[in-house]
């Protein structure tokens, strides 16, 4: 039988060196530099023949699988020896149907059709050499793994030794990190990726993707050409990419290096820099567009915790594993530069061109690379993307919402920024309550930024009926904030205010209205008009709100507010002398002087101000008639002489 199985690939050894080979596609030619100078040449009838014997010997080469897999007696087990939780999370996310074309009638095989057509085209079509070109779009230079002397020259498709393939029948999980490590030291003197080696690499990706990735970014944390061929053919098969991401996904937050422990118990450090340097080369490969597309939300949080991080925090064992990295493909001076450069291609791979076009156009992409302008560049992002991209904001969202939940860290700031920019696609009735604890904190903290975007996010929230409700406990900081030198701080403020008492239901306590009003009232003077605006019809609010209790002590200061509002009137704003007057009339309704407010209506604002020069001999303001004084017991009251 094993003579017989050799015999299936003797077209693998009959046709070597460059016209075995098919010649790029121009949509490869940025990313790939053959070094056949004859590789574009038209194929031969000879090569025509061969490749039909190819197609052929692929089929025959499945069946044999099966037969093989149904003579197996154990199966490998799922699972790694210590699960990762975020793994689990991420895996349980993707709603992917059992329907769908990954999941056919023979998906009990460990090659399935599908699998095996995509490997035809990729050792057909898409042979990866030593040079992959990354063109970097801030610089305009090449960027690639570099030619060395060492290099062996192409030899077409490579078929390794029987034995190799036996052993990749895996009768134990522990042998899943053993194999992986084999594969890449057998590609170390390839340039091409094998069939058997390719068929056995996607079989151990879809069944064991944990085992996979974490041996793999052990094995060659600078992604070396022999690593890159494996991701590229990882990346090659939409179901092999869906499995390996989210375990990428895990290892790329955990800075600098993740701590996950595979079946035969290696717990070595990754450095979270290796997943993105795996990400970069899948993200390439267009056959792994669905499953981009599966955890774009996820993978755009990634990258955007890279870019802040790199940008925040350099620490030395990161320094060093980057400059290997940099020798090995003349990737940027900087790892942030590089965590955008990827970033800009998903977002390219999702069809978000335009948005990346307008940051460029922006200068957003080099806003984003200084730790001082990142809240800023995040932010324009966020708005670029949010007009068109309202689905995608709102995952990204729900995302940030666990790492902004946590105690406040350094580089949260950009995080709040995106969230505070697309919170209106999020669905407040599912997670307006963490939203709203989390404003709550911020609007707290004693660095403005983070407390001018928690403003920002609660006028946003303070719409919704039911999260103004629950608002009431913000008041008191919330009228602190009116005596800020900030005048969009105060603006805010005050939004907040009106868009809470915009509810019927919602009463001014007795406690809060005499403070408000009182930091209302400085306000009338303000220079910007949109804040005078706001507290003359917040002020007005407040006068109609109020609970009973609290309208005695509230009556002194609008008293005090009669003079600044008629003065008002005459502003050469038209809504600032508008929202006076109908806050005058306001003010005479809530002193119950019925007469002043018909002066206002009448417009007869001179003998409103008659009204108040009579009392204001008065030792305190009061518009209402002094009572009679009061007569002591036994003390007649003398009318004349006689």
């Amino acid at each position: 039988m094993a003579g017989r199985f050799r015999g299936l690939f003797k077209v693998f050894r009959g046709k070597k060196g460059p016209g075995a080979a098919k010649a790029q596609q121009p949509e490869d030619l940025e990313q790939f530099q053959p070094r056949q100078d004859n590789a574009a040449l038209d194929r031969t009838q000879e090569q025509d023949r061969a490749h039909g014997r190819f197609r052929r010997t692929v089929q025959m080469f499945r069946k044999f699988i099966c037969i093989r897999r149904g003579k197996t007696s154990t199966r490998a087990t799922e699972g790694t020896a210590e699960p990762d939780s975020g793994l689990t999370e991420l895996q349980a996310q993707p709603d992917v149907s059992t329907d769908s074309p990954e999941c056919s009638e023979d998906s009990d095989s460990p090659m399935n059709d599908h699998t095996a057509k995509t490997l035809m085209a990729v050792t057909e079509d898409m042979a990866v050499t030593e040079d992959m070109a990354i063109t970097s779009t801030d610089t305009g230079e090449t960027q690639g793994i570099p030619n060395t002397d060492t290099t062996p020259i192409p030899t077409g498709i490579h078929a390794p030794k029987l034995d190799f393939f036996e052993e990749s029948a895996v009768s134990s999980q522990h042998q899943v990190p053993a194999m992986v490590r084999k594969i890449h030291q057998s590609l170390g003197s390839h340039v091409t990726v094998g069939a058997r080696l390719g068929f056995s690499l996607l079989r151990l990706a879809e069944e064991h993707p944990a085992d996979v990735v974490l041996t793999l970014l052990r094995c060659a944390p600078s992604c070396d050409r022999a690593a890159t061929m494996m991701w590229r053919l990882i990346g090659s098969l939409g179901p092999a990419v869906e499995k390996v991401l989210p375990t990428l996904l895990c290892v790329m937050p955990k800075w600098p290096l993740h701590s996950m422990s595979t079946s035969d118990g290696d717990d070595t450090d990754v450095f979270a820099l290796s997943a993105t340097l795996a990400l970069w080369v899948i993200v390439q490969v267009p056959e792994c567009h669905e499953a981009m597309n599966l955890y774009s939300a996820c993978l755009f949080v990634a990258l955007l915790f890279q870019v802040v991080i790199t940008t925040q925090q350099m620490p030395e064992e990161v320094d060093h594993f980057w400059r290997a990295c940099r020798e090995e493909h003349r990737l940027p001076t900087n790892p942030n530069r590089f965590a955008v450069q990827v970033m800009k291609a998903l977002l390219c791979r999702l069809r978000c061109d335009n948005e990346v076009v307008a940051m460029e156009r922006k200068r957003g992409w080099d806003t984003l690379l200084c730790a001082d302008t990142q809240h800023y560049a995040v932010g324009l992002l966020a708005r670029e993307m949010r007009q068109v991209l309202i689905p995608f904001c709102s995952c990204i969202a729900f995302h940030l919402l666990k790492p902004l939940s946590r105690e406040e860290p350094r580089w949260d700031l950009p995080f709040l920024a995106f969230l505070v920019e697309v919170l209106e696609c999020l669905d407040l009735s599912k997670y307006g309550d963490r939203v709203l604890e989390m404003m709550s904190r911020y609007l707290l903290s004693k660095c403005r930024q983070r407390c001018r975007l928690a403003l920002r996010g609660l006028v946003v929230l303070s719409k919704d009926p039911v999260m103004a409700r629950r608002m009431g406990s913000l008041s008191q900081r919330l009228v602190e904030l009116l005596g800020d030198a900030d005048g969009e701080v105060i603006r805010m403020s005050l939004s907040v205010f009106m868009n809470v008492l915009e509810n019927k239901d919602i009463l001014v306590s007795s406690t809060t209205a005499p403070k408000l009003a009182e930091a209302l009232l400085t306000l009338f003077a303000n220079d910007n008009s949109n804040v005078q605006i706001l507290s003359i019809h917040l002020f007005c609010k407040v006068m109609e709100l109020v609970v009973d209790e609290g309208k005695k002590p509230l009556k002194t200061i609008v008293c005090q507010s009669l003079l600044p509002l008629l003065f008002h009137c005459h502003d050469e704003n038209r809504n600032v002398a508008e929202a006076s007057r109908e806050t005058l009339i306001c003010a005479s309704k809530f002193l119950k002087r019925r007469d002043l407010g018909q002066l206002v209506k009448k417009e007869q604002l001179s003998k409103f101000a008659e009204c108040l020069v009579r009392t204001a001999w008065k030792p305190k303001l009061s518009l209402e008639k002094p009572p009679a004084p009061a007569v002591p017991s036994g003390v007649r009251m003398r009318h004349g002489p006689g």
